[in-house]
């Protein structure tokens, strides 16, 4: 069963706003415009494809305000042995148990609407076992997060939504059998990222590098709102839930002030306390388009404004197709803009 197991990536998974499809773009752009540099940082990282990305190239610094995302990031990263024939066998055995499994607390309250209930019952199986695992010191701390990697990339795989969960689809269409699978985890023992699980306004005080990578929120959807459910699912600390969605209401140190009115002066206060010498900055086209909870919270005029307060700005647009939730138009003239500030 071990060689049928097969290994997933990092980019093997659903995401608003992932990276994924643009990383030429993007790559092309650093490489042009940011010579001579070492380190990298990814400020709003996400799953963590672009630093993964660059990973080989530079030292990075990954950081991201999801604990979900957070733990992924040690398996993309992390340095620290684990035993990979440990990992496949507790994956083998819990994608072998068929019948038996209990009714838990995630299938209590995600079975029949973001998932089926056979995958909801297995899904809280696997993540109580990897808690009575890391309880009796049977697995480290980083194959306790390659095996809540395997979690979530598998959770998503079958979740009945649209790649996020801040609301399912009426009808239970993802019925398949959820099968955990192997990380293609960072084998190298000498090459590591800094790991963080920060607000970057607060970081960005504390730290320094060549290139600063940003990629905040665009718009008012909150991250924390559309993946409430993975947060829920990696701290298992199993609260009481609101609500058709099953949130839990304490999200107050996860939400994003770049999903707000304010957004502008929280990013001119980011940029004006970078340590770096090269600013580069996604965001995208989309101030006018779709509906209102679509549009970009920051302008391309505020935002080359702000650059310019620390050095020279470039401008690159590559087209791209905007992620939808099935109810924003995917338009013909969408853009992704890279915005390069060499700092004075």
């Amino acid at each position: 069963m071990t060689k049928k197991l097969p290994d997933f990536e990092i980019y093997s998974r659903r995401y608003l706003g992932s990276k994924a499809k643009l990383i030429e773009f993007i790559d092309n752009v650093i490489s042009n415009e940011c010579k001579g540099s070492q380190s990298f940082a990814d400020l709003f990282a996400g799953t963590g494809v672009v630093a993964g990305h660059f990973f080989r190239r530079y030292n990075i610094i990954v950081n991201d305000i999801l604990q979900s995302n957070f733990k992924n990031y040690d398996t993309w990263f992390g340095n620290t042995k684990v035993s990979k024939s440990k990992i496949l066998t507790i994956l083998e055995e819990v994608n072998s148990k068929q019948e038996g499994i209990r009714m838990n607390y995630f299938s209590k309250n995600f079975s029949d609407n973001f998932f089926s209930e056979k995958n909801a019952k297995k899904i809280g199986f696997f993540r109580e076992k990897i808690k009575k695992l890391k309880g009796s010191n049977l697995i480290n701390s980083r194959e306790e997060n390659i095996l809540l990697t395997s979690l979530i990339y598998a959770t998503d795989k079958v979740a009945n939504t649209c790649g996020h969960y801040d609301a399912f689809r009426k009808n239970l269409d993802q019925t398949q059998n959820i099968v955990f699978h192997m990380p293609k985890f960072n084998t190298d023992v000498s090459k590591k990222a800094l790991i963080l699980n920060q607000d970057a306004n607060q970081l960005v005080k504390n730290i320094a590098s060549d290139i600063f990578y940003i990629d905040p929120p665009y718009n008012s959807r909150q991250y924390s709102d559309a993946y409430h459910l993975l947060e829920n699912l990696v701290m298992w600390k199993k609260p009481e839930l609101t609500g058709v969605a099953k949130k839990y209401t304490n999200r107050k140190k996860i939400k994003s002030q770049y999903c707000l009115k304010n957004a502008p002066d929280i990013f001119q206060d980011l940029i004006q306390n970078l340590n770096g010498r090269y600013i580069v900055v996604s965001y995208n086209n989309t101030e006018k388009t779709g509906n209102d909870r679509s549009h970009s919270k920051i302008s391309k005029e505020e935002i080359l404004e702000t650059l310019s307060t620390r050095g020279s700005v470039k401008v690159f647009g590559q087209n791209h197709k905007q992620f939808t939730t099935g109810k924003t138009l995917k338009k013909a003239d969408h853009q992704e803009l890279l915005y390069v500030c060499s700092v004075k």
